[in-house]
C-alpha cells in the first residue's frame, strides 16, 4: 500500500539513544516507530502483541546481549534487524558474527557525542532502515523515500572530458557492493586464484567494520585481502577494502596502480562511495578496468559503471535472482551501463575471463 510506512521497534539500553533514534526515524515520512525496549525482554512483549517490519538493536545491555537476542528472533520470526552499537576493535568480530546470524546492516555509534551522532546520520540511518525491510521479499513494496539532496562523484573527482587509454596487459577490477554484499563478495573472493588481478572494493560498511571483514575473508581466500590505506599498491592477488566512512580512489603513476584514501562529504548518501571508486577507475584505467555492481539498495554506483563503460571498460552485474536487494544493479542496468548480468556463482570467472 502506498501509505504503509515501515514499523520499527527500537531496542537500546540507552535512554538517550532511544529518544534520538526514534525522533531521527520519524522525521522520515516513510518510517514509524511502533515502540522502544531498554532490554530484549521488554522487546519480546511487544513483539508478542505486534510484529515489527525492522529491529534496530544494541549489542552490550543488561539481563541479554544483543547477540543472542538476534539469534532468538531469527530463529522465530524473520524480522529484519540493523545493529546499533559502539563497536570496538574486538567487538567487530561480535559484528560480524552479527551479520552471519542475519543482521541486515551494522550502524557504528560512537563511544560518545552519541546524540549528535545519531541527529547528523539522519539520512545514512533511515536508508539502512529501509534497506533491511526491503531485504524479505514480501516487503519489497515500500513508501517512495523523501528526496533528499544527494551529492555525486563530482564533489570528489570531476569527470574526465578524455578517458581514453592505451591498452596494457594488466587489468584492475573495481567491485561495488551494499546490502547483501558482505556474502556475496565472500564468494566471489574465495573463488579467485591466487594471481588474481588486483582488486578494490567498496562495501557500504561503518568504521572499523571494515577492517575485521578484510581480516576475516584474508583467512579464507586464496588472494590478500586486506583494508586499503592511502598510497597502497594494487597488485596481482590482493583485494583492497574501502575502509568505512572514508572514500577510496583508483589512481595510476606510469604502470603502477594505487589508492588514494581520502575524506569527503557523502556522496550517492555513501562514505565510500560505490560512484567515486567507479569514477576514478574510469579516469585512470579506462579499458584496462573491469567494473563489478552486486547486491544493495539503492543507486550508488550505477552512474559510476556507466563511465566506466563508456572508458571502454567491461561491466558486469549480479542478477536479480542471487541478489539480496537488487536495487543498485537494477539501476545500473536501467542506464545501460552493463556489459554482461550474471549469477553470484559466475562472477568470479566473468572477471578472470574479462580480464584475460
Amino acid at each position: 500500500m502506498a501509505g504503509k510506512k515501515i514499523k520499527v521497534l527500537i531496542v537500546d539500553d540507552s535512554a538517550v539513544v532511544r529518544q534520538v533514534l526514534a525522533e531521527t526515524l520519524e522525521s522520515d515520512p516513510g518510517i514509524a516507530v511502533m515502540g522502544v525496549a531498554s532490554d530484549p525482554y521488554a522487546a519480546a512483549k511487544i513483539i508478542e502483541t505486534e510484529i515489527p517490519d525492522v529491529i534496530t538493536l544494541d549489542i552490550e545491555m543488561p539481563r541479554m546481549d544483543g547477540l543472542t537476542f538476534l539469534e532468538k528472533i531469527m530463529s522465530q520470526y524473520p524480522i529484519p534487524v540493523v545493529m546499533c552499537s559502539s563497536l570496538t576493535d574486538e567487538g567487530c568480530a561480535t559484528a560480524l558474527r552479527a551479520m552471519e546470524c542475519g543482521a541486515v546492516a551494522i550502524i557504528t555509534k560512537p563511544k560518545i557525542g552519541v546524540k549528535a551522532f545519531l541527529e547528523e546520520s539522519r539520512i545514512t540511518i533511515c536508508d539502512a532502515v529501509k534497506s533491511a525491510n526491503s531485504v524479505k521479499p514480501q516487503r519489497l513494496t515500500m513508501q517512495p523515500r523523501r528526496v533528499e539532496q544527494k551529492l555525486s562523484a563530482d564533489v570528489m573527482l570531476a569527470k574526465a572530458a578524455n578517458r581514453s587509454m592505451i591498452q596494457t596487459t594488466e587489468k584492475v577490477v573495481v567491485i561495488g557492493a551494499s546490502t547483501g554484499g558482505t556474502e556475496a563478495l565472500r564468494t566471489v573472493l574465495v573463488a579467485m586464484p591466487s594471481d588474481a588481478p588486483g582488486i578494490v572494493i567498496v562495501q557500504h560498511m561503518p568504521e572499523k567494520f571494515t577492517a575485521a571483514f578484510a581480516t576475516q575473508l584474508d583467512r579464507e581466500c586464496r588472494i590478500t585481502v586486506k583494508e586499503a590505506e592511502n598510497n597502497d599498491t594494487v597488485m596481482r592477488g590482493t583485494a583492497l577494502i574501502a575502509p568505512g566512512n572514508r572514500h577510496t580512489l583508483l589512481k595510476r603513476s606510469g604502470a603502477r596502480y594505487f589508492v588514494e584514501v581520502r575524506e569527503g562529504p557523502l556522496v550517492s548518501r555513501h562514505r565510500p562511495s560505490v560512484d567515486v571508486l567507479f569514477r576514478s577507475a574510469a579516469r585512470y584505467a579506462g579499458g584496462n578496468a573491469v567494473g563489478v555492481i552486486m547486491t544493495g539498495m539503492g543507486d550508488d554506483g550505477a552512474h559510476g559503471i556507466l563511465e566506466l563503460k563508456e572508458a571502454k571498460a567491461k561491466t558486469l552485474a549480479q542478477d536479480e535472482e542471487s541478489c539480496v536487494v537488487f536495487g543498485m544493479p537494477n539501476e545500473a542496468i536501467k542506464l545501460g551501463a552493463v556489459d554482461k548480468v550474471v549469477p553470484l556463482s559466475a562472477i568470479a570467472n566473468e572477471i578472470l575471463r574479462a580480464c584475460s
